[in-house]
């Protein structure tokens, strides 16, 4: 694989790189009609394949925030083409990586020192790269470490990768007047992710916050080896998750690693009202026994409780049955506005009752089969539903808290997991570390 010497920071750079990206895209397009015209039945399968391997190439060199993008949609398996999910689902944890040189630069840098000073042995050769840094391993006092080393430049270029995807963004989702908080709380979320000083004390937290569940396991963290922009932790042996998941094995083993992630995500947001907001398989590991394996706390997401009490009202089933009760949180959750027309008021309550009562449909039953192909199909309807409705064109879809970007997609990311382990899960069944 290509070893990188460089990554491209100012904006300058990027928007060059990005500039040449859509040149390629649009040959394709150019190359696509040309064969077209020679055979009407052609079908879009193979411009979809050159446009995602041309766009990831050029994102994968960029890397930061615009990679984090490609790795966000690589989770979005209703909204793209299948060509653009694979494709982009190597932004996970295989791009390419720092050249051995730069890795040296950069522990210089920060420790003042090359790494074979810090630790007994090190793998100058990364093992997993993926959108903001890059994983070693190394060797000190007899165990097995995992090194995480930033990509230079990554946190300079968060503002700039923003100011250039918001006019795009603005016109696909026809975003309107108070917008710039959604984008604040992305780009936000996008420094925290690159404060390798905060991950490592978040890290430590839920560590030692979530040891009381079951089959889930963390890696033990080393602040004396970890700085801003390098991470050691324990290395933790097993397999990545989306690779666990393409094997065979027993639907008990399914279901347990299932019921561990579940358990995880919902025992952090209804008691530390703090959760993983980032859950996509490069973040998990499986080992031999069928445990799960947390590794990546960079993206964490808070939830106050001005917004975590009406949220998790909303979504219950006993709301959605409640027209009273289902408009009052709409409104408290900023849904429904004041100024709302009539028609704008009627149809984003219908829409939302819509895709809530698809969204909600596990809460209404003991054990849910993630596996359910009519479960998945229906999560994919609500993409298509927002893709395809002309009227959603018409009106201001700026709708509801920031809050609710990283909560939805940790939701829909976890039920996009739980689809590909084919697991079970006992619903309620975190409610016995409540006690």
């Amino acid at each position: 694989m290509k070893r990188l010497d460089s990554i491209p920071t100012n904006k300058i750079e990027r928007v060059t790189k990005l500039v040449s990206t859509g040149v390629k895209i649009g040959g394709n397009y150019l190359k696509y009609y040309g064969q077209k015209m020679v055979n009407p039945e052609l079908t879009k399968d193979g411009l979809h394949e050159d446009n995602a391997t041309d766009i990831y190439d050029g994102l994968k060199e960029l890397k930061g925030s615009a990679l984090k993008v490609a790795q966000m949609l690589s989770m979005e398996k209703n909204l793209l083409p299948q060509s653009y999910v694979e494709k982009f689902s190597l932004s996970q944890f295989s791009v390419p990586p720092l050249s051995p040189p730069l890795v040296m630069k950069t522990f210089k840098k920060y420790f003042g020192v090359e790494p074979y000073v810090l630790f007994d042995e090190f793998d100058s050769e990364s093992i997993n790269a993926a959108s903001i840094g890059q994983v070693h391993k190394a060797k000190k006092n007899g165990k097995d470490l995992a090194v995480k080393i930033q990509y230079p430049g990554v946190r300079d270029s968060i503002g700039t990768d923003i100011a250039m995807v918001k006019p795009i963004a603005l016109r696909m989702f026809n975003l309107k007047g108070t917008s710039d908080e959604y984008f604040q709380e992305v780009e936000d979320k996008l420094m925290e992710e690159t404060d390798y000083t905060l991950e490592l004390q978040q890290s430590e937290i839920v560590r030692e916050a979530c040891s009381n569940l079951d089959n889930i396991i963390f890696p033990k963290y080393y602040p004396e080896l970890s700085c801003e922009k390098i991470i050691t932790m324990d290395w933790m042996q097993g397999k990545h998750l989306s690779e666990w998941c393409k094997e065979e094995h027993s639907q008990e083993e399914r279901n347990k690693v299932g019921q561990a992630l579940y358990d995880f995500y919902m025992y952090q947001i209804h008691v530390l009202h703090k959760f993983h907001a980032d859950p996509h398989p490069g973040n998990f590991l499986v080992d031999e026994n069928a445990q799960l394996i947390a590794i990546d706390f960079g993206c964490m997401k808070e939830l106050p409780k001005a917004f975590y009490t009406p949220y998790f009202e909303l979504i219950q089933p006993e709301t959605l049955d409640n027209d009273t009760l289902f408009t009052e949180k709409l409104i408290e959750l900023d849904v429904l506005k004041t100024d709302d027309t009539p028609k704008e008021y009627e149809y984003f309550k219908a829409l939302f009752h819509e895709l809530l009562t698809v969204f909600v449909e596990p809460y209404r039953h003991d054990h849910f089969d993630f596996s359910q192909e009519i479960f998945s199909e229906a999560i994919a309807g609500l993409s298509d539903r927002f893709a395809n409705d002309k009227n959603i064109r018409k009106m201001n879809t700026n709708r509801g808290s920031k809050h609710f970007i990283y909560v939805n997609r940790t939701f829909f990311g976890l039920y996009s997991l739980l689809f590909d382990i084919k697991a079970n899960v006992a619903i309620r069944g975190f409610e016995k570390y409540l006690k």
